[in-house]
């Protein structure tokens, strides 16, 4: 995997877009975590507002995403279509922490933020395109090294600024510093990243907005995508019950949520290079099965942990099952409709939401009929629920993956 690593750094569109997929995780591993903390303790925003407005700005995001994705295919070239959505996050970042109100916060949050979220899409497309002519198993590795770039934002970023900002009584200026992220990755962009032709804009034009949204809407899409959204919301749900174990049922500390937190984001980075290298021996529909089961096994004994030193065992488990569950999907999803890069990269958006959304409905599900523990196994179900959909849906398909890659 290493070599094919190295050799995919060599074209110039891969290597611009691994260091802006990282400034990318850089602005959103800045803000992201103290988001929260900003727009309801700071500025001043109630609760069932601000979970209003962070859902209707996660539809946002689906829609620009898919509008931008097929755009992308359309006029063949990403590069274009990159700089406006990063100037965008620029501009929202910026105005946050130069005019830090409600309403600034609120057409920052709302609508340029979203709009530069389709970066991630963007990015991965491009990707796509120019690691096409290589072996499927080599893109596969290209989109977990690439993946990885991500993972370790979130692994340098939130507790630097943590750090930095926790003796100024104000987290706004994170918000600068996304700023000054997006303003970097502009100009990566501008002067590295090459003009670089999308699919192929003979078949894209023939397909209009509504084809294209109908193609995501089709069942075999959409059942898949079902799958994929069982799956990854394993995840969601272990990210809002896992510092409620911690500090409940296995009567930890604050202290030990970031300590696991951390822990585990480092070993993601390792192990999503670790996964693009089992990819060489197995097709990447095994290997996410391989990684959801192993997901579920650390959801269920999640589900039954009463020590602190339970929790601090399953880091290992959980960053092997995470490293798997957030890169081998890329590759799933973009292959769904792969001859066109832009849309296909597109439903990585479409997948977060609708697993974000089961994980906010297992959640609340898992809650009303038992405690966080509870919903962890209801976590687990779902993932098992999942990888028996995508088994049903592509077991059969398996041995065409294998011989393509």
């Amino acid at each position: 995997m290493s070599s094919s690593l190295l050799f995919a750094m060599r074209n110039p569109a891969i290597r611009a877009s691994v260091l802006a997929i990282f400034l990318f995780g850089v602005s959103g591993a800045a803000t992201s975590p103290y988001q929260s903390v900003v727009g309801i303790t700071e500025l001043g925003l109630s609760d069932g507002f601000y979970s209003a407005l962070i859902f209707v700005a996660a539809l946002v995001n689906v829609t620009v995403s898919v509008t931008v994705g097929i755009v992308a295919d359309r006029v063949g070239n990403y590069r274009t279509l990159m700089l406006a959505v990063i100037l965008s996050g620029a501009v929202g970042y910026g105005l946050v922490y130069a005019l830090p109100t409600k309403s600034s916060f609120v057409v920052a949050t709302l609508l340029l933020l979203p709009i530069y979220g389709a970066l991630n899409s963007l990015l991965f497309a491009n990707v796509r395109t120019a690691a096409n002519g290589m072996g499927g198993k080599d893109a596969a590795a290209v989109n977990s090294g690439v993946r990885a770039a991500i993972s370790l934002s979130w692994v340098l970023v939130p507790g630097l600024v943590g750090f930095v900002l926790s003796a100024r009584g104000s987290m706004l200026p994170a918000y600068l510093l996304a700023s000054l992220g997006c303003i970097a990755n502009l100009l990566l962009v501008f002067f590295l990243l090459p003009a670089q032709r999308g699919g192929d804009p003979v078949l894209s034009k023939r397909l209009s907005y509504l084809a294209s949204f109908a193609e995501i809407l089709s069942p075999r899409v959409l059942a898949r995508l079902a799958a994929m959204a069982l799956i990854c919301s394993t995840l969601h749900v272990n990210a809002a019950v896992l510092p409620l174990i911690v500090t409940g049922a296995a009567g930890g500390s604050a202290t030990d949520i970031g300590i696991v937190v951390g822990v585990v984001a480092l070993l993601e980075v390792i192990f999503i290079l670790v996964w693009g290298r089992i990819q060489y021996r197995l097709n990447y529909i095994d290997a996410l099965a391989l990684g959801t089961a192993i997901y579920v096994v650390y959801m269920a004994l999640l589900g039954f942990s009463s020590r602190p030193w339970h929790i601090y065992a399953l880091t290992l488990i959980s960053g092997f099952g995470a490293a798997a569950l957030i890169s081998i999907p890329i590759t799933y999803l973009q292959d769904l409709i792969a001859d066109r890069p832009g849309l296909g990269s597109s439903l990585i958006a479409v997948n977060i939401f609708l697993g974000g959304a089961l994980s906010a409905a297992l959640f609340a599900l898992g809650t009303r009929i038992s405690d966080y523990s509870g919903t962890a196994l209801l976590g687990a179900a779902a993932g098992i629920a999942g990888c028996a959909l995508l088994l049903l849906l592509d077991g059969a398909r398996r041995r065409t993956v294998s011989i393509s890659q």
